[in-house]
């Protein structure tokens, strides 16, 4: 049996997902699908500018990576700060405000795919960030902040 040595890299990951995304997609599909495409676009842009790499976007989750910490921090911000311009034109109940998770971890690297506790970390700590904002793990804990002060 021959064993093939898996591709293993450190890497800053960023997780982000939309705040609510089920109720604006109950609410108005239509809004909703055109709203996720515009801002997926602007992200992908902002990822691509910071020298990241988007891995999957299924349904409202992106999922990146990046070779430097500062870059994919840098992203982040930017990110946020155009989201939330983005935003500010829009209704409450229709605003699509994101929550970003980072980590610098170990994954695997298998074709385009990635895997790994790396990964599992940035969408965990996802969720602990508030809307517009970022949460960033550390080995012993996790910052989260919101705006310039992220």
């Amino acid at each position: 049996m021959t064993e093939t040595s898996l591709d293993r890299k450190l890497r800053a990951i960023l997780s982000a997902d939309v705040k609510g995304y089920s109720r604006l997609m109950g609410e108005d599909e239509e809004h909703a699908v055109k709203t996720i495409t515009a801002y997926r676009e602007i992200v992908f842009g902002i990822i691509s500018k910071y020298k990241g790499r988007v891995v999957d976007s299924p349904g409202d989750n992106i999922l990146a990576e990046f070779s430097s910490a500062v870059n994919v921090v840098k992203s982040s911000v930017e990110i946020q700060e155009t989201l939330k311009e983005k935003n500010a034109d829009l209704p409450d109940s229709r605003k699509m405000e994101f929550r970003i998770g980072i980590n610098l971890g170990e994954i695997i690297q298998e074709d385009d795919r990635i895997y790994g506790d790396g990964v599992n970390v940035s969408a965990r700590i996802e969720g602990l960030a508030e809307p517009n904002g970022v949460c960033i793990s550390t080995l012993f804990n996790t910052q989260c902040g919101q705006g310039k002060n992220t």
